[in-house]
């Protein structure tokens, strides 16, 4: 038996003319008409049937489109998003509200009355600007995505102004801080060659020479930030999602590791690293953020549970004590099993264990095809560590610390 897609599944573009009709009276029921026609399960063929008796194909595909893209957008943007427009592209590249409303705090917090959103997209950003009471501007080159943008202002009830423009040529002077997020694709796709950005680095390296922020990927080499320049990598419920640059004045460390969860904000820096060393595997081990291990501040990790590493090379913590902290997953080590395969198998079904969690650092084993390999069968569940110890292969059973 196989399920119909839902509607919108196959998402249209957006032309500026198809999104300008959608914000007419007549648009904005159609639009009401297909976000209730879909809330319905109505497979996509039904959903358009249903819409075609009031409007052309072109506008029930429009209207489709955008019900489908708010429906997506939501563990973006939350509550926000059913009340938002998007194109697929600029929701893809879209930040987390979340993480663009710890960026605007940020710029709020250093006195910053304005700010220029240096290719603004569908408006993320400058709606976390605008809700952080900055004044915010943005400009883009794509002329339908500036129209979103424009639009989503509006219906959140938010001041602000976009226009098209080429980023580039536009004078930031009379604004506080200046913000980028350079597109990462050349025509052959993603591109994590520098000079292939739009715009490019050397136009990134003349904005931080004045007051800015700029997102960019969180594989960022640490090489590449410039020197008085603060690079914070950023984590939203454990998901790495960015690193920012922010220039000289803005910076208040060196490195920065910021986690966003239910619990809140958190935030480590290099000034509370002092520093760690290697030994033997302890009581309990701990598995840092993402954000931790790019900002390259395991070692901080290490002194927050008074342990040390397992490897140099490799973000593993290990202590004797049990402490909860929000930088990394905590682990109960159990035992050592054996870490060659047969052996390994062997003492996974002595044990019961027929279902298994795999994790792996610095040893080059694929999970999903070692775990089909142990074959296993049995009612007892557990979690397996892969990792070295003192260059050496070790495996070990844990449960999570509650």
């Amino acid at each position: 038996m196989t399920t119909a897609p839902r509607a919108g599944d196959r998402l249209h573009a957006v032309d500026l003319d198809s999104f300008r009709w959608l914000l007419t009276e007549p648009g904005q029921r159609l639009l009401g008409q297909a976000g209730e026609v879909t809330a319905d399960g109505a497979d996509t063929l039904q959903a358009q049937a249903a819409l075609r008796r009031t409007a052309t194909s072109g506008q029930v595909a429009a209207a489709l489109t955008q019900v489908e893209l708010r429906r997506r957008a939501e563990p973006k943007f939350g509550e926000l998003a059913a009340r938002m427009y998007f194109t697929p592209d600029g929701l893809e590249q879209a930040t987390r509200l979340p993480v663009s409303t710890h960026r605007a705090a940020r710029v709020s917090a250093s006195g910053a009355a304005t700010v220029i959103d240096l290719g603004c997209g569908i408006g993320g950003d400058l709606v976390a600007f605008a809700r952080a009471g900055l004044t915010a501007a943005g400009v883009d080159l794509d002329p339908v995505r500036v129209a979103v943008a424009e639009t989503n202002l509006q219906v959140l009830g938010l001041g602000g102004a976009v226009t098209v423009a080429d980023a580039t040529t536009v004078d930031t002077t009379p604004f506080s801080v200046a913000y980028a997020d350079p597109a990462r694709r050349s025509t052959s796709g993603r591109t994590f060659n520098v000079d292939e950005w739009t715009p490019p680095w050397s136009f990134v390296q003349t904005l931080l020479a004045r007051d800015s922020c700029v997102k960019l990927a969180p594989g960022i080499p640490h090489s590449l930030v410039p020197d008085e320049v603060e690079a914070e990598w950023v984590s939203d419920h454990r998901e790495v999602k960015e690193a920012v640059l922010w220039s000289a004045r803005l910076a208040t460390t060196r490195r920065r590791a910021t986690l966003i969860g239910d619990g809140g904000l958190a935030t480590l820096t290099d000034e509370d690293d002092p520093g760690a060393g290697v030994g033997p595997v302890e009581a309990f081990l701990y598995e840092p953020d993402g954000a931790v291990i790019r900002a390259g501040l395991v070692t901080a990790v290490a002194a927050g549970v008074t342990g040390h590493l397992l490897d140099e090379h490799i973000a593993y913590v290990t202590s004797v004590r049990e402490l909860r902290t929000p930088f990394a997953r905590g682990y109960r080590v159990l035992e050592e099993v054996p870490y060659r395969e047969k052996p390994l198998k062997a003492a996974l079904r002595a044990r019961g264990v027929g279902r298994l969690t795999i994790k792996k650092r610095g040893v080059s084993v694929v999970p999903d095809e070692l775990r089909k390999r142990l074959a296993l069968r049995g009612d007892a569940e557990s979690t397996l560590v892969l990792t070295r110890v003192a260059g050496k292969g070790t495996a070990l059973l844990v449960e999570p610390l509650s």
